[in-house]
């Protein structure tokens, strides 16, 4: 049963665009937070928190536990400085208490991904929506707000598709990431400039590889560099159909986004399948293996402990011959073959968005916004939370983190103010 409230004439009325994550959160504190608010989601498609629903393959991920803010801070490319100051507000052993408090309890896995203990995202789903109902949200889905602007009997006006007019004293613009700088448009009409969104997390593509023949192998610790740039990750690396995968591959299309978008998604990478060896050490540590292994094969055994699909399809790049003996390699193949396991180049033609997780970097310029309250500062009673925002993060709950962070800090700053109103 919901929370008992005065009459709808005597409400301040907050509208929240968009039904995702970072949304839902700034309704349902704000709704909890101040009892005189009436409070509305607007959701231009059919389906409410639909990244939820996909995240970490439909187990949902939370957050990340145990680092500081200034640790959590470096997992984002960009927003940084925003996030530096609402993180202080609210950060993960917060939203880690908001969830327990409703009896939601997360668990860490080894590599500090926190999930529901159900490992099902319908927990999160499921609770997010039993809180806008005990504080009576209104959440109304196949509802595009087209334009917004000051109204003469309330602060805002809505205008939907369709023509519908909805007033509201406080909006907050939680619409997601947009994938064309177009869709922006109405945001900017209300005086808000938009760095140029490009796409972040997204797999690379190399058509026609033969590496790709090794689809489903993982190796467990590469390093990844972007030619001709700064950029370079190490981590898991997932050889697919269609080219890389994998956490080292999908951080480097975080940090490197913006940047691969202007090569137009042509670009090479440099994998050091050994990353613990450079060209160099391992040229120097290479009579060691020869004198260890001198009779033993070479292929269908890796040393390295490098997968014997990847193992025998290196060897053969560098022409080593089945059959061959370890103090059998000629010096041109086994140079070759040091070159291969650890400055191995690809050239990569386009890119994959990774599954359903589309995040997009670039939105609002975050110089407009007061990191203090998440309103604008060009427009009052207009407050933004999550991916329109120009923050992303790597994979790993930290865009749900941003998402949980700024919607918490637009409903206490909303909340407060119409308890000022």
């Amino acid at each position: 049963m919901g929370v008992i409230r005065k009459k709808d004439a005597e409400l301040k009325k907050l509208v929240v665009i968009g039904g995702g994550a970072a949304g839902f959160f700034c309704a349902v504190n704000a709704a909890r937070l101040n009892p005189h608010l009436q409070v509305t989601i607007l959701e231009k498609g059919t389906k409410l928190l639909s990244k939820v629903k996909v995240s970490g393959g439909g187990r949902c991920n939370v957050t990340h536990h145990g680092l500081s803010i200034t640790e959590m801070l470096k997992k984002y490319p960009r927003g940084q400085q925003l996030l530096k100051k609402s993180f202080h507000q609210f950060f993960v052993p917060d939203t880690v208490a908001w969830f327990k408090e409703r009896d939601v309890t997360l668990k860490t896995e080894a590599d500090g991904r926190m999930f529901p203990t159900t490992d099902n995202s319908q927990t999160i789903i499921d609770c997010l929506l039993k809180e806008a109902d005990k504080y009576n949200v209104q959440v109304a889905t196949g509802q595009e707000v087209m334009a917004l602007y000051p109204g003469s009997t309330s602060p805002w006006l809505l205008e939907l598709k369709g023509g519908k007019l909805e007033p509201a004293e406080y909006v907050c613009i939680a619409s997601g990431g947009y994938s064309q700088m177009q869709k922006f448009h109405w945001l900017q009409q209300l005086g808000h400039s938009i760095a140029a969104p490009v796409p972040s997390l997204f797999t690379f593509n190399m058509p026609r590889h033969p590496i790709t023949e090794l689809m489903g192998v993982t190796v467990q610790g590469v390093q990844v560099k972007i030619a001709g740039s700064k950029f370079m990750e190490s981590g898991p690396l997932l050889i697919t159909h269609w080219g890389f995968s994998g956490p080292s591959i999908l951080r480097l299309s975080a940090w490197g986004a913006e940047w691969l978008a202007e090569k137009n998604y042509q670009f090479q990478v440099i994998v050091n399948w050994l990353p613990e060896f450079n060209e160099h050490t391992l040229r120097e540590a290479w009579q060691g293996f020869r004198s260890a292994h001198g009779k033993q094969k070479i292929y269908n055994k890796s040393p390295f402990q490098l997968p014997v699909r990847l193992w025998n399809y290196l060897l053969e790049t560098a022409g080593i011959l089945p059959g061959m003996r370890w103090a059998d390699i000629p010096a041109k193949e086994q140079n070759k073959f040091i070159k291969i396991l650890t400055a191995m180049e690809f050239d990569i033609s386009g890119k994959t968005t990774f599954k359903e997780e589309f995040v997009t970097c670039g939105g609002v310029q975050l110089n407009e916004i007061d990191a203090n309250t998440m309103q604008s500062k060009i427009k009052e009673g207009i407050y933004f939370a999550g991916e329109v925002l120009n923050v992303d993060g790597i994979t790993g709950g930290f865009n749900f983190q941003n998402a949980w962070t700024s919607g918490w800090v637009a409903a206490t700053a909303i909340a407060s103010a119409a308890t000022g109103a």
